[in-house]
């Protein structure tokens, strides 16, 4: 069952996140060249993140299964995908949606400094997931012999 769990998991992180980090990182150039594409990649994103839920909850069910939902290395893990949802809720889907709204105008001027800020909280975004990823590999003080 562990397997299977550990599977449902990596699938749906490669699929979910991989596809929200792609899409979120090429929005803000598509913004300024195209709202139909970005308008897309924001969909990516929206449709994704619910998509993405499925991350976490396997992942505590096979934390369970294994017995390490109180490893050190799964907690916090655990509260960087929060940080990383947040942020991903809070700030880059809201950024985008403005964005759109804005490149929708007639002769749209898109803010130089909200394009920027987008780039980087879309790094950001990405660096949290990076290194979930790490830990999620490395396990540090991990007693599962892996």
């Amino acid at each position: 069952m562990a397997k299977f769990l550990l599977s449902v998991h990596v699938i749906a992180a490669i699929l979910a996140v991989g596809s929200i980090a792609v899409a979120a990182s090429l929005f803000p150039r598509y913004v300024k060249q195209s709202v139909t594409v970005a308008a897309f990649l924001h969909r990516v994103c929206g449709v994704y993140a619910v998509a993405g839920v499925v991350v976490p909850v396997f992942g505590i069910a096979t934390g369970a299964r294994l017995g390490v939902l109180t490893d050190a290395w799964l907690v916090v893990s655990l509260i960087l995908t929060v940080i990383a949802a947040a942020l991903l809720g809070l700030a880059v889907l809201p950024q985008q949606r403005r964005l759109l709204e804005l490149a929708e105008r007639p002769a749209p001027e898109l803010p130089h400094a909200r394009v920027a800020r987008l780039h980087m909280v879309t790094g950001v975004f990405n660096l949290l997931w990076a290194a979930v990823t790490v830990l999620m590999i490395v396990r540090p003080g991990s007693t599962t012999g892996v």
